[in-house]
């Protein structure tokens, strides 16, 4: 096990010093590299920036408004009979946008249901399973100038979609 904690604290500092030692044996100016590389990564965050602002905003407006709590009502009548609870349905709406936001919903959801109810490890899982779908492909294909995505969401709602129900299959195996 010591090894474990060992190899866990050591690993980053060794995939630096294996960069850099990979950089010296090539012969390549590794700080200008990194300065080039930190100038674009700058750029970038400035390129997304408007992104960024209008996905957190357009969260914010969401969650402030009760519309996540009006659609989870709304869809409790089709959720129910798919056994998924109809209360996990703003976390999975907010996850597809902003993981922080959605982290928050869960936070939210520990505190009313319990981090080892149904609810609570449905969710946690559920977390883990789906992804960012707008904030990734807004983000990536704005900076690589991506205009045709082709089959891109829908492949990504699919998996999110699976992961969703994964994760109430896993929490009912568990609980």
């Amino acid at each position: 096990m010591q090894f474990l904690y060992f190899l866990s604290e050591s690993m980053i500092p060794l995939i630096v010093f294996l960069i850099v030692a990979f950089g010296l044996l090539n012969r390549q100016n590794i700080y200008q590299d990194f300065l080039n590389g930190a100038k674009d990564g700058f750029h970038t965050v400035i390129d997304i920036m408007p992104t960024l602002i209008g996905l957190m905003t357009a969260v914010g407006i969401l969650r402030s408004s009760g519309f996540l709590e009006f659609l989870s009502e709304i869809l409790k009548y089709v959720t129910e009979p798919l056994h998924f609870p109809s209360e996990l349905v703003p976390i999975a709406v907010v996850k597809m946008f902003s993981s922080s936001a959605a982290t928050g919903l869960l936070l939210d959801l520990y505190k009313t249901y319990g981090t080892d109810s149904f609810l609570g490890l449905c969710a946690s899982i559920m977390m883990s399973c789906t992804e960012t779908i707008f904030y990734t492909m807004s983000v990536y294909f704005l900076h690589v100038k991506v205009k045709k995505t082709r089959f891109t969401l829908a492949g990504a709602l699919f998996a999110t979609f699976c992961g969703i129900a994964a994760s109430v299959f896993l929490a009912g195996k568990i609980v």
